[in-house]
């Protein structure tokens, strides 16, 4: 396969969020785009039936968000590439070109967004988020020599390399265990600013609430401890 081409699948975990996904997949540029998949961890709101009406495929999963994005992928046969984002309405689909064209063109194969070094639109994202995605890219750059600013759930990758990764994290860890694995793995990695929104609706289930920010919080932690102390070996070529 010549490396201009490669069909993308977005894949989009959802947990209630009626409010916003019809928006979210109506915006997409389905001149890139040539699958939409819900990945829904059992809402109770209609968010499976707003997505469908929308024109995404849906599939149900248990609850974790980790496993709504590995589901997803797996699920994403025939598809060359990978495109991962939120269902709020918060990230862009203008930016999935930016994300995409890197990978079609063979010079890297994974990019991120990020937030931090994009626009963002006021009370879009909390200090707090911020600092933590800068301070996680700083020791992923310790440990691996690949700095990051952010842990956007915005990216791309193709998904035989995702597949290949041994994604192990179900849950809020799903994003920075994918960034160290990525860089441990030696594969060549960009990092893209993008604009950033308010949510469009809903509430968010981490920054929403003192219990989630904690919860989540400290899923990262044990996240980057785990990968962190597993043993390194060959880096891919």
């Amino acid at each position: 396969m010549p490396p201009s081409a490669g069909s993308v699948a977005v894949v989009i975990p959802t947990f209630n969020e009626a409010e916003s996904i019809a928006l979210v997949v109506t915006e997409l540029p389905r001149a890139i785009v040539g699958r939409v998949i819900i990945a829904d961890g059992g809402s109770t709101d209609g968010t499976p039936d707003a997505a469908r009406r929308a024109g995404a495929e849906v599939i149900v999963v248990g609850r974790g968000y980790g496993l709504a994005c590995l589901s997803g992928a797996q699920a994403a046969t025939g598809a060359d590439i990978i495109v991962f984002m939120d269902g709020d309405g918060a990230d862009d689909p203008a930016g999935i070109a930016a994300l995409v064209a890197p990978l079609r063109a063979g010079a890297f194969d994974f990019v991120i967004a990020s937030r931090a070094r994009g626009e963002r639109e006021a009370g879009s994202m909390a200090w707090h988020q911020i600092l933590a995605g800068l301070v996680a890219g700083r020791l992923t750059k310790l440990l691996y020599g690949v700095h990051y600013t952010d842990m956007c759930a915005f990216r791309a990758i193709r998904r035989e390399t995702l597949l290949a990764l041994g994604m192990r994290e179900m849950t809020y860890g799903w994003n920075l265990e994918m960034q160290m694995r990525a860089a441990r793995s030696g594969l060549r990695v960009l990092e893209v600013p993008v604009g950033y929104r308010v949510r469009r609706g809903g509430e968010s289930k981490v920054a929403g609430s003192l219990r989630g920010s904690i919860g989540a919080g400290l899923k990262i932690m044990s996240t980057f401890a785990r990968v962190a102390s597993e043993p390194l070996r060959g880096r891919a070529s």
